[in-house]
């Protein structure tokens, strides 16, 4: 009799995964700069040379790419998972305003997906009741969606599922939502039947740009919703106080034993600073402490673009966080300043910088030795950490309408590897640049072939 194995990136916890094979391919969502002019794309990066192998653009303009995920992962292989069969061969690809999810097969030819599933977004709004699908994640019994608003561009956003075979989307997830209206991101504890979700706006107050009104107003997201995962029912609110606004990305330990994570806010309206809070459960609450701290830098105006001249000095606007395999590292890019740093987080709630890197940068625009003399724009945004947790990549646009504001020169965009040591220092890779200038769209998200740090939930410790 023939047995049932499950696919090899499968690894039961996270410290197997760490022993993988290393990454050979990325796989980067483009968005078109001009916004509607050409369809948006993934671009396969060979990562032994950082040449572009090859370019798969969607159907259609308009989609806005921005994150994306693997139809399952290692979840696949806890005791209660009802798909053993299932292999990590499919990339989901929503597009943010378009609401048009694109389903890339990437089995056959690795360095060229191909698209073979298009859900339409009037089938998306029949069925979840949302729109502007945003991050993805594998889930046990499901593909789980982020998405940011309902229907209109308004409030509540959520979470919907797809099924893990058809790719259909199945329904709304929450069954009582409790207080939450805003959303962002969302991950989990499985040990702990636990989701924590976050909070950014709703699409209407995203799509035209930054608001320094709201800003001011501190109308943007600050709180973490906690929810029971099997019942599907909201449990808790952590406000993490509206002077952080925008609560973002969400990397909870891959320790299912652990119940901490991190969460980074983008902006504090009392001194332009950012800041990493860390969760973590105790007597039976969650609860949220903040543990970093990323001070604005001076500046002299005439480097600064209008929002911020006023103020002298740019704000790091701490985008995305990766957290390492071993929980030992965490990487923070500030798209701001133009700095990749790196925490040692073994204790979370005492974390201690061990190293950076800068590039770009709204004043600084620092080059790369690959591109010497180029004055680069943008800065680090999208990072993503091999499973091994020594190299990191990062590109960097952020989302157009914001891309334009910050840096109105525009962003030619690039991708670029940076060296994570042993003690978790930093070195960025001299030889390794990848130029999308040629192509004219700006590099979002980054996934690795074969699983990377923020695509995995594990079942062991």
């Amino acid at each position: 009799m023939a047995l049932i194995q499950p696919d090899p990136t499968f690894y039961p916890s996270a410290r197997e995964a760490m022993l993988a094979p290393r990454e050979e391919l990325a796989y980067v969502a483009l968005l078109d700069a001009a916004g509607g002019g050409r369809p948006d794309a993934i671009a396969t990066v060979d990562l032994s040379d950082g040449s572009i192998a090859a370019t798969l653009d969607m159907p259609v303009p308009g989609d806005e790419l921005h994150h994306f995920g693997w139809n399952v992962c290692s979840a696949a292989l806890c005791p209660y998972a009802p798909h053993p069969h299932v292999e990590r061969r499919y990339l989901v690809v929503p597009g943010l305003r378009s609401s048009r999810i694109h389903i890339l097969d990437v089995k056959d030819d690795p360095k060229r997906p191909r698209i073979v599933k298009t859900i339409k977004p009037e089938t998306l709004f029949a069925r979840t009741g949302y729109s502007r699908p945003h991050t993805v994640h594998c889930g046990t019994d499901a593909i789980y969606v982020s998405a940011l608003g309902d229907v209109n561009g308004d409030a509540p956003g959520g979470v919907f599922t797809l099924d893990h075979d058809t790719f259909e989307p199945k329904g709304r997830w929450e069954v009582d939502r409790g207080p939450q209206e805003l959303h962002y991101d969302f991950w989990w504890h499985l040990g702990h039947d636990t989701m924590i979700t976050s909070e950014w706006a709703t699409p209407n107050q995203i799509e035209p740009g930054p608001s320094l009104e709201m800003l001011a107003g501190r109308r943007y997201g600050h709180r973490l919703h906690v929810w029971d995962l099997v019942k599907r029912r909201h449990l808790q609110e952590i406000d993490l106080g509206d002077e952080h606004q925008m609560a973002l990305e969400l990397r909870p330990s891959h320790d299912p034993t652990k119940t901490h994570g991190f969460v980074n806010t983008v902006i504090n309206v009392e001194d332009l600073s950012a800041a990493v809070f860390t969760w973590y459960l105790e007597d039976d609450v969650w609860k949220a402490r903040k543990t970093i701290t990323i001070p604005a830098e001076p500046a002299p105006a005439e480097a600064l673009p209008e929002p911020l001249r006023q103020f002298g000095a740019v704000p790091p606007l701490a985008t995305d966080i990766s957290l390492s395999l071993d929980d030992r590292f965490l990487l923070i890019s500030c798209w701001g300043t133009g700095e990749l740093r790196a925490y040692d987080v073994s204790d979370p709630f005492a974390p201690r910088q061990t190293g950076s890197v800068r590039l770009g940068g709204i004043a600084r625009r620092a080059a790369h030795p690959a591109a010497p003399g180029r004055s680069l724009n943008g800065g680090p945004q999208m990072v993503e950490t091999s499973r091994d947790g020594r190299r990191v990549y990062f590109t960097n646009s952020l989302y157009r309408s914001w891309d334009d504001v910050f840096y109105p020169d525009g962003v030619s965009s690039w991708m670029v590897r940076v060296d994570v040591g042993e003690d978790g220092s930093l070195s960025l890779d001299e030889s390794f640049f990848v130029d999308f200038a040629a192509d004219g769209r700006r590099a979002h998200q980054i996934r690795l072939q074969g699983g990377d740090s923020s695509s995995d939930s594990y079942c062991f410790p």
